[in-house]
């Protein structure tokens, strides 16, 4: 089956630009809001939207997504919610969503269900920051069977025998973390990640997008000159939390101004 997610990129590339993937936490500051945000980040310049569907224990968000996911669980949300959501904003815009989900809500929720329901909802597949392929065996052959995409993160910690791995097992990008540690804005991006996008390509990988630390143009524009995307979450969650919609907007088609490409 076709990949929705790299035809996004594909059709990013045709138009002169790299890929926009805007993440946004779900139910934040509440689940209507956080469904229209969404739609207002989509219609703002996002080729991509990246959902994450709030998780008790995170291992990899900053500060102000944590604060986030915790008001949306305190606000009552639930698992069943992602495809609540997922369904509402594939209905109103025409852009691939994934799903950024910790593993153990998945396995909680039956890997071949949470699958049947996401691929129903018109998500078009899931980031799993927290399982490595060699133990994703029902996941890989659930999204093999209902054409979803699955997004491994590579780090620059990774071996050449792991980035052959994840290489191998990914479809529609693979996510690249520009820098070790945790999710959140940072003064300058760490230059491990443009090596890291050289050794993914040297393994074969189609599309590699960059994540953690993005924050601004200039940020997106910088690694758009070595990958195939960039992925922006504190930014915009911070503009969502301190201006609303119009904020995020705003934020949104501010950082889709540095999506020219300007080198390969």
């Amino acid at each position: 089956m076709t990949s929705r997610v790299a035809a996004a990129i594909d059709a990013a590339h045709a138009d002169g630009r790299g890929a926009f993937i805007g993440y946004l936490p779900l139910g934040f500051p509440d689940l209507q809001t956080s469904i229209d945000a969404a739609v207002t980040l989509a219609e703002s310049g996002a080729d991509i939207l990246e959902l994450g569907p709030p998780y008790s224990d995170p291992v990899m968000d900053g500060t102000v997504i944590q604060e986030a996911t915790q008001a949306a669980l305190a606000g009552g949300f639930r698992l069943r919610d992602t495809f609540t959501a997922v369904a509402e904003i594939t209905r109103r815009v025409d852009v691939p969503v994934l799903v950024m989900t910790y593993w153990n809500p998945v396995l909680q929720y039956g890997v071949d269900r949470y699958a049947d329901e996401l691929r129903a909802a018109g998500g078009a597949g899931l980031i799993t920051p927290d399982i490595t392929p060699e133990a994703a065996s029902e996941w890989i052959a659930a999204s093999e069977r209902t054409g979803l995409d699955r997004v491994f993160l590579a780090a620059p910690t990774s071996t050449d025998e792991r980035l052959d791995l994840i290489v191998e097992n990914s479809t529609g990008f693979v996510y690249t973390v520009s820098t070790m540690g945790i999710t959140g804005e940072r003064a300058e991006l760490d230059a491990a990640a443009r090596t890291l996008v050289g050794r993914l390509r040297e393994r074969g990988a189609e599309h590699a997008c960059v994540g953690i630390g993005i924050s601004n143009a200039a940020q997106v524009a910088g690694v758009l000159g070595y990958a195939d995307g960039a992925i922006v979450g504190t930014a915009l969650v911070r503009a969502l939390r301190d201006g609303g919609l119009e904020g995020l907007g705003e934020a949104a088609r501010a950082l889709a101004a540095g999506t020219i490409r300007t080198a390969n």
